[in-house]
């Protein structure tokens, strides 16, 4: 069973048109992987129906890397 930050990273390559493998959590999403406001708000969308989560807007406010991803994704799992 893929781990949610194995699922998560698929999701971001394939959304973003880039190999799993230049994804780490330190990768800035718009400096480092070109992603655009609307990639960010496309995939924040695309991870929120595969999680079965909503996240809100002032979670979604400070995603600036893959790790911030991932950390939103792991604190609306607890919940």
């Amino acid at each position: 069973m893929a781990s949610i930050q194995d699922k998560a990273q698929a999701l971001i390559a394939s959304k973003l048109k880039i190999s799993e493998n230049e994804i780490t959590p330190e990768k800035h999403l718009f400096n480092d992987l070109g992603a655009d406001s609307l990639d960010v708000v496309e995939l924040i969308m695309i991870l929120e129906r595969e999680f079965n989560m909503k996240f809100s807007e002032e979670e979604t406010a400070n995603v600036k890397t893959v790790g911030d991803l991932y950390q939103l994704i792991e604190n609306n799992t607890k919940k």
